[in-house]
């Protein structure tokens, strides 16, 4: 074969991958996954939709550069990068995902290319190479800006807090101070919200009054936030504008850094329990903390709700009658409904359960049950 027919065979090998960009990606990430250190880290949806995204719109340019086609450009990678940077995963594993991505496009191209094809295979290992270097260039630019290596310290001395495994060892190693103790907030997104926004809703209100102190770690839920132990927390959630997106919060104390993965371990149940958006401390929620622990009976107590299950406008409505103070009208007004469909509704979990929810029992029994089903497994 010619030299010059080269690049045609190198096109059209490239072209014959293109249908198997999606099955390349998922390869990827199950090896950035298994084999790249601090991915394990990063919440599944980050690692499922993000950096599979990222994988894909990477293959997929590799391919159409190979075929002499428009690439998409690097504006996405850049991007990723910073948000790598944020949730703490260290530069070098960063590059190693370039790099694995690399490996598993070359072995499909050895896979899928003819006995022929020899130095097409040759030609496009040499232009993947080429582009691994050029990726690697922009995203450590992008990375590096603005001080990302803080990002990474920052997270590594939360993790070990939240963890217990030697904080002070990660301190002393990036030059970062411990505090005496911290007010340790578990942060989730209410409903179906973005957990993401949740986190970030909380960092942009605390980040600059800790004077540089607070400290976060993102996760599938939201994340957590630990701040020096005398933040004015009562002011995060007082001016929030109605319909700001409020996040549910949870928040304990830990007297000291050892005492911060207990603290977290409360702050999370709390905000579990709590279930609405707000700043919850344990004296906010207590009755439903204390019901919450697993005990005998609390299985039968959380199975009083099981014949509402079938009924989609029951749960919901018995929630926002308890959370109205027995109010039907205001009730009415949280659900979007007639404050006889309340009457309606409460009427038919009545009749479902054999426990009025008007009554004293009711109430009680009612309280209880959310209360366990809130509540974390």
């Amino acid at each position: 074969m010619s030299q010059p027919d080269v690049p045609e065979q190198a096109a059209a090998l490239a072209a014959r991958l293109v249908p198997r960009v999606p099955e390349l990606a998922r390869r990827v990430v199950e090896r950035i996954r298994a084999e790249v250190p601090g991915f394990d880290r990063l919440p599944g949806e980050i690692q499922d939709v993000e950096v599979a995204g990222t994988a894909r719109a990477s293959i997929r340019a590799f391919l159409r550069h190979a075929q002499g086609l428009p690439g998409a450009g690097s504006a996405l990678s850049r991007e990723r990068a910073v948000q790598r940077a944020e949730e703490g995963i260290p530069l070098a594993a960063l590059v190693q995902t370039y790099h694995v991505g690399a490996e598993v496009v070359v072995d499909a191209l050895a896979a899928e290319s003819r006995p022929d094809e020899a130095a097409a295979v040759l030609h496009l290992v040499r232009e993947q190479l080429r582009a691994v270097g050029s990726a690697v260039t922009r995203v450590t630019e992008a990375y590096l800006a603005g001080g990302a290596d803080q990002h990474v310290a920052v997270r590594e001395l939360t993790w070990a807090l939240l963890r217990g495994e030697r904080p002070e060892d990660v301190a002393a190693r990036y030059g970062l101070p411990l505090e005496s103790g911290y007010l340790v907030l578990r942060v989730r997104a209410p409903g179906d919200g973005d957990p993401r926004v949740a986190l970030r809703w909380v960092l942009a209100r605390t980040a600059a009054r800790a004077e540089g102190r607070a400290l976060s770690l993102r996760d599938d839920l939201g994340g957590h936030v630990l701040l020096p132990p005398s933040f004015p927390l009562a002011d995060l959630v007082r001016a929030a504008a109605p319909g700001e997106g409020v996040p549910v919060v949870g928040v304990a104390p830990a007297a000291t850094p050892a005492d911060v993965p207990a603290a977290a371990r409360r702050a999370g149940r709390i905000a579990a329990v709590a279930g609405t958006p707000g700043l919850h401390r344990l004296a906010d929620v207590l009755l439903d903390y204390h019901l919450a622990q697993p005990g005998d009976g609390a299985a039968e107590v959380a199975a009083v709700l099981d014949p509402l299950v079938a009924h989609p406008d029951l749960l919901p409505t018995l929630t926002a009658w308890l959370g109205a103070d027995l109010d039907r009208r205001g009730t009415a007004r949280a659900l979007g409904v007639h404050a006889n469909t309340v009457d309606n509704r409460l009427e038919r979990i009545a009749e479902l359960t054999g426990v009025d929810p008007r009554s004293a029992r009711g109430i009680q029994l009612f309280g209880a049950a959310l209360a366990l089903r809130r509540a974390p497994a």
